[in-house]
């Protein structure tokens, strides 16, 4: 089975190529970059337009694949911000027509996790899922994934963003942030809130941007923003992890990739005995392959959709999806996942 995959929720357009092999066949992106300012809706909608039939074009050439081959178009239908998602549903819905295949409704939040178990190999993790538009403490519990703890307003990858276009670093800010943080050596005290296993951002980035306008280190700023971020995902982190008993932390999403979180989560399972994991910095941000292999788990369960139900969701959360692939014990490739 081939599925090729359309991730098009925010910055990124891509499209991805697997199999049931749980082999990635093609992964090419091109991301939208802002010339001020965070990401213009229409703007990157207007870009993923604009590069759409060269991704998958390109996607396909990379595999080394026929389009008359594909089984299936899967696209991811949300959570995201609406004209860019509807730039992604327009091209699958055209294909799945035209080549008269399966469309396939894929959430964005379930692909960075599936992509993460099937590269790290790791079957039933704690997911610490930290990126631009989402931050989420899940886990597998009763057919669908579970939050045990969310952000209440902005995400931490947003907190970060803003906060380095506000002091004029390039974007995407978190790696610049992460650059300037280990120049940093005097911690500056930081709003830190944890309510219940929720975390809150907002009052950080405005009291960081304050620091800044009052003449603070920018690299003591960054530094402290990061350790004060960081350290209220890993309190709720560490909760979830006791509550719900799993034997593996698993972390995806863009911030994945910072160094100092995944130095903070292995810690925390270093001290309560279980496995960490961090996604392939390749995978971490918005990527098609994710949403090709979630795709290919989708159709192996029968999850398709008809052209005319395939409204996108902008809002669509993580845990109103179920999971039919993992409510059997013998997992499909599960030997890879």
């Amino acid at each position: 089975m081939l599925i090729l995959g359309i991730e098009c929720t925010a910055h990124t357009f891509g499209c991805g190529i697997a199999n049931s092999k749980g082999e990635i066949l093609a992964n090419v992106n091109s991301e939208y970059i802002p010339t001020s300012g965070g990401i213009h809706p229409r703007e990157a909608a207007r870009h993923h337009a604009s590069v759409a039939a060269s991704v998958i074009c390109d996607a396909l050439k990379a595999a080394g694949k026929n389009i008359e081959e594909i089984d299936g178009f899967a696209v991811s239908l949300g959570p995201g911000l609406g004209p860019c998602l509807r730039v992604g549903a327009t091209a699958a819905r055209a294909l799945s027509l035209y080549y008269n295949k399966p469309l396939i409704p894929v959430n964005h939040c379930v692909a960075h996790i599936e992509i993460a178990r099937l590269m790290c190999k790791i079957d039933d993790p704690l997911v610490v899922y930290i990126s631009g538009g989402n931050t989420i403490i899940s886990a597998f519990s009763d057919g669908k994934y579970r939050v045990f703890g969310e952000t209440l307003d902005i995400a931490l990858g947003n907190c970060l963003d803003t906060f380095a276009r506000y002091v004029g670093l390039p974007h995407p800010g978190g790696p610049h942030i992460e650059k300037l943080a280990l120049k940093g050596s005097n911690y500056i005290n930081l709003p830190y809130v944890v309510k219940g296993q929720d975390m809150s951002f907002s009052g950080l980035l405005t009291m960081a941007i304050r620091k800044f306008k009052d003449g603070a280190m920018l690299e003591d700023i960054c530094f402290s923003l990061q350790e004060t971020a960081f350290s209220m995902v890993c309190e709720v982190t560490e909760r979830a992890l006791v509550h719900t008993g799993k034997d593996a932390i698993l972390l995806t999403g863009g911030v994945a990739a910072n160094r100092r979180l995944r130095v903070m989560m292995e810690s925390i399972a270093k001290d309560h005995g279980v496995v960490f994991k961090a996604v392939p910095v390749e995978y971490a941000r918005d990527n098609g392959a994710m949403i090709a292999w979630t795709g290919v788990l989708s159709l192996l369960h029968n999850v398709t959709i008809p052209v005319d139900e395939s409204f996108i969701r902008p809002r669509w959360r993580l845990d109103a999806v179920d999971i039919p692939w993992r409510m059997n014990k013998h997992e499909v490739n599960k030997e890879g996942c």
